[in-house]
């Protein structure tokens, strides 16, 4: 399988948009996006909504990314995980790495009843 990646920009950073697996044959095509964006110094929002697996290899690139990231003081955000990859990212402790899309949504609403 191969991965495909988009990148979108706007005022407030650039959206990054995989399409695919992240395995040994596509992570360094992946991380080879990615770096640069990192380096632009500029929230990068991850949309992993149409990756259906993550493997080893791809969990060392999005290390690699985080890592480079906090180096930088860049905010890194995954929108769209799946459960499968969830699950992965979860059992090996790489989720607690990233914001999640999902976890912003829900600090903003638990902010809003907070206010209320």
């Amino acid at each position: 399988m191969t991965l495909n990646v988009k990148e979108r920009r706007n005022k407030t950073g650039t959206v990054l948009v995989a399409t695919g697996e992240i395995n040994s044959e596509t992570s360094g095509a992946l991380l080879q996006a990615l770096l640069p964006l990192v380096r632009e110094d500029k929230p990068l929002k991850i949309d992993l909504t149409a990756v259906t697996y993550v493997s080893s290899a791809g969990l060392r690139t999005l290390l690699v990314v985080y890592r480079e990231a906090q180096h930088a003081g860049v905010a890194v955000t995954l929108y769209g995980v799946s459960e499968e990859v969830r699950f992965v990212m979860s059992a090996t402790g790489f989720l607690d790495f990233f914001e999640t899309g999902e976890a912003t949504v829900a600090a903003a609403k638990a902010k809003a009843k907070a206010v209320r």
